[in-house]
C-alpha cells in the first residue's frame, strides 16, 4: 500500500504522491486524476475518465450497428 499526504493549495486541498504511486498509474505533473466510488463505497483513484469511456463505448455500439448508414453520410 502506498501512501499519500493531504496538504493545503491555496484555498483548497491536494494530494501528494510519491514518485512511485505517479509511475504505477501511469500519470505525470499536469494529468487529471478521477476519483470514483465503487459499490462496497470505498474510492478509487484512476487516470481514466469513467464518463468519457461510457461514451466511447456508446460511440463503438451505434458505429456498430449503423455502419452502412455511417458510410453513406461519410460519401
Amino acid at each position: 500500500m502506498l501512501a499519500c499526504k493531504i496538504t493545503t493549495v491555496g484555498a483548497s486541498a491536494g494530494v501528494i504522491l510519491t514518485k512511485e504511486a505517479m509511475a504505477r498509474l501511469r500519470v505525470k505533473k499536469g494529468d487529471t486524476l478521477y476519483l470514483t466510488e465503487a459499490p462496497d463505497g470505498s474510492y478509487r483513484l484512476t487516470p481514466y475518465d469513467p464518463e468519457f469511456a461510457r461514451q466511447m463505448a456508446l460511440a463503438e455500439d451505434i458505429m456498430h450497428s449503423d455502419r452502412e448508414v455511417l458510410r453513406a453520410l461519410a460519401r
